[in-house]
């Protein structure tokens, strides 16, 4: 049986960079592109008529800009995940590309690793935020509820079962739902109840967030 591959839409609007990525992902076995977009507009209209699994977006591109992109993309193929290429570095346009739907931002400077592992989590769904972006947002979080009673972190922990404790420290250590329901030996549905469980016993609203509570409270080291 042929391997499945990653289909793997490119939209930049620089030729060789295009090139460049291109290259580096059809080296790898489990990843085909499927098609390039000189702009946004193009991104998709090629993602209608292309149906990739995974979008890798420039943030600044002519005609519509890689955000609006994300945000049409996302809105008629919920299923599509689109990762943004951008060479900004900060909080703001963190939260941005957050906003408009996208599930990765990578550095175009980052190491070929890092856009190769963005790709895989985001094909699975999963949030991909570039390490350096990630440790800061975290950093900021932790600063910002200081003012958080221990009692109050203490009491949301204690309302939790065994198992979805379990599981909450193995989603704070980066593990998927289909590795966690490997390790625990449990259906990748089951799991997926636990963590909609924890998010709302701990009023969480996406992954992110409950990895945030799991180093607040101690349970993994950032």
């Amino acid at each position: 049986m042929e391997k499945h591959k990653i289909r793997v839409l490119l939209a930049d609007d620089h030729t060789i960079l295009r090139q460049g990525i291109r290259m580096l992902l059809e080296a790898q076995e489990d990843m085909e592109v499927v098609g390039e977009a000189v702009n946004g507009r193009v991104a998709v209209e090629q993602s209608r008529a292309l149906n990739p699994e995974v979008v890798l977006m420039d943030i600044s591109m002519p005609e519509l800009n890689g955000l609006e992109a994300t945000r049409q993309i996302k809105r008629e193929f919920p299923g599509t995940q689109v990762v943004i290429l951008t060479m900004h570095e900060s909080e703001e346009y963190l939260i941005k590309i957050l906003q408009a739907g996208a599930t990765g931002y990578v550095l175009k400077q980052a190491a070929d690793r890092d856009l190769i592992e963005a790709v895989r989590i985001a094909s699975r769904g999963d949030t991909y935020l570039y390490p350096r972006i990630a440790t800061r947002l975290v950093s900021d979080y932790l600063r910002r509820i200081e003012s958080t009673s221990s009692e109050e972190f203490d009491a949301a922990y204690e309302s939790l079962t065994a198992r979805e404790r379990e599981i909450l420290k193995l989603i704070a250590e980066g593990h998927t739902n289909k590795e966690i329901a490997e390790i625990l030996v449990l259906s990748v549905k089951t799991v997926e109840n636990h963590r909609y469980s924890l998010m709302n016993k701990l009023n969480a609203h996406d992954r992110g967030e409950l990895v945030k509570y799991a180093i607040r409270i101690g349970l993994i080291q950032p």
